[in-house]
């Protein structure tokens, strides 16, 4: 696992900036040239979807990957993070400005829908996450900050529970991402309890 470290160690930034942008600019060119099938709009609402979902997952890995298998990746976990924004934001524009477009009709879709509620739910959570992941709010929200970005648990999971209840009939796929970030969500609780236990102590000791 070491040489595996060392060579993320070594691996740009922005390079994982730039390889996970490139699939949006593929999938929307795709889109246009008709490579998509017939329903180009809905094809590209599902793929940035479902590649935001991907990427949620393996932000939400990144801690137990490194305490549980000693993979190393917290260096890359605000990109791919960040990335996982970007995704679902272009998820939205599509399905927004491609696919409805009546601002009447998507005000009635996220009061109505439950789904889309939900979805929108989990895009409003993901927002403070977006625009305090840089170092001067990491700096000037202190602690604060952490608490805040355990917002990605529950993000995670309404972007999970979106995909499972707008799919028809059952579906391996979704319930698989609901699973994983399930699981993953779970495998935090004892690295919790732990730290919970170790600032007991300093607590009493300070009353």
């Amino acid at each position: 696992m070491d040489t595996v470290n060392q060579f993320f160690r070594r691996f740009p930034v922005w390079a994982v900036y730039l390889l996970g942008a490139l699939p949006a600019i593929w999938l929307f060119y795709l889109g246009l040239t008709g490579g998509l099938g017939v329903e180009p709009i809905k094809a590209l609402e599902h793929e940035y979807g479902e590649l935001a979902l991907q990427l949620m997952v393996l932000t939400l890995s990144i801690s137990p990957m490194r305490r549980l298998l000693g993979l190393n990746l917290m260096k890359f976990r605000r990109s791919i993070g960040l990335l996982c924004f970007f995704y679902v934001s272009c998820h939205l524009l599509v399905w927004l400005v491609l696919d409805v477009q009546i601002l009447g009709q998507i005000l009635a879709d996220i009061a109505k829908r439950p789904y889309i509620t939900i979805g929108m739910a989990g895009f409003v959570l993901m927002l403070p996450l977006a625009l305090t992941s840089n170092n001067f709010s990491v700096r000037r929200l202190g602690r604060s900050w952490l608490r805040l970005h355990r917002l990605t648990y529950a993000a995670g999971l309404l972007g999970a529970l979106h995909y499972v209840m707008l799919v028809k009939g059952f579906q391996v796929e979704p319930l698989f991402y609901l699973g994983a970030v399930v699981v993953l969500l779970a495998l935090r609780l004892p690295a919790a309890q732990f730290r919970k236990r170790q600032s007991a102590p300093r607590a009493s000791g300070r009353a």
